[in-house]
């Protein structure tokens, strides 16, 4: 059975447990891997977001720089300044919640100054792919916003993926940092109720590491936090439905998606992060059906 959790986010309390939540997805970036920047100009990205409200999302985690595989964040500094993802994010997000003031807005950023602004605008989420680990005011920032906080398990810097050497026990290793992760915010002052974990599918694991990952998703509910899976367009979906030597590009990784998805949410997901929201919406009411059937 799936744990339930009283999510505590800025203004307001997510019930987790009873059904999946999908966090849309809305990168307003020119590179992003997986929508290649047609969200890039504010009023497309806010046309998005609306759509993806009407097609069921229940959050919307908003980016203004690309993790993607390769990308340039690998030295210590930033590859977009702070400056320039406040310009990207933030008019989205104020008309966004101009139009939907109820919609529960999360801010994809590890920059402290960014999150910072994106909550004081209204964003009730801060998801952190560093897990609190690439700007040092990130945790006594989020931990005086009060606001909800997702950590994420990574492997190294982008730009470090395919140099990685290979892990011999992925889970394991995801648990033990994932661990350290939740114990250090919390010692840093972010309060427990507010914490949400992502084990990072295709964050510094390669292919074959993402597989058993996602078979043994459940024994990370022994964390003690809610769960968070983003397995949507992921390269490693890309990967294993390749035809004629060559991986499926994101565009054509939908089903695959769903079906990483659903394995997730029948391992106890309480959040999954999507592109596709529609299907995915669709998708997950059967696997929570599945899922409650086999605990009533």
């Amino acid at each position: 059975m799936r744990p339930h959790y009283a999510w505590q986010l800025r203004s307001r309390t997510l019930e987790l447990g009873p059904r999946t939540l999908i966090m849309g997805v809305l990168n307003v970036t020119p590179d992003s891997f997986s929508d290649g920047g047609r969200f890039f100009e504010p009023q497309a990205a806010i046309e998005h977001a609306l759509e993806l409200l009407d097609e069921g999302a229940d959050i919307l985690d908003i980016g203004g720089e690309s993790t993607r595989p390769g990308a340039a964040a690998v030295t210590g500094q930033p590859a977009v300044t702070a400056e320039e993802e406040l310009r990207r994010v933030m008019p989205v997000i104020e008309e966004l919640l101009r139009q939907r003031p109820q919609a529960v807005v999360s801010i994809d950023t590890y920059k402290a100054r960014v999150a910072r602004a994106a909550v004081e605008a209204g964003a009730e989420i801060a998801n952190d792919v560093s897990g609190l680990n690439w700007d040092a005011e990130m945790a006594p920032t989020l931990a005086k916003l009060k606001c909800g906080v997702v950590l994420m398990h990574m492997r190294g810097r982008p730009a470090e993926w395919r140099t990685l050497p290979p892990l011999t026990d992925p889970v394991g290793l995801v648990t033990r940092e994932l661990r350290e992760v939740a114990e250090a915010a919390v010692a840093r002052g972010i309060a427990g109720e507010c914490i949400v974990l992502d084990p990072g599918f295709g964050f510094g694991k390669s292919f074959d590491e993402n597989y058993p990952l996602l078979a043994r998703f459940g024994e990370l509910h022994k964390l003690g936090f809610p769960l968070l899976a983003g397995v949507s367009r992921k390269s490693f979906v890309g990967r294993t439905l390749a035809s004629n030597g060559s991986d499926a590009p994101p565009e054509d990784r939908l089903y695959g998606s769903l079906a990483a998805m659903a394995a997730a949410i029948m391992q106890g997901a309480h959040i999954v992060r999507v592109h596709d929201v529609k299907a995915a919406a669709q998708a997950a009411k059967i696997a929570d059906a599945i899922e409650k059937s086999a605990t009533d």
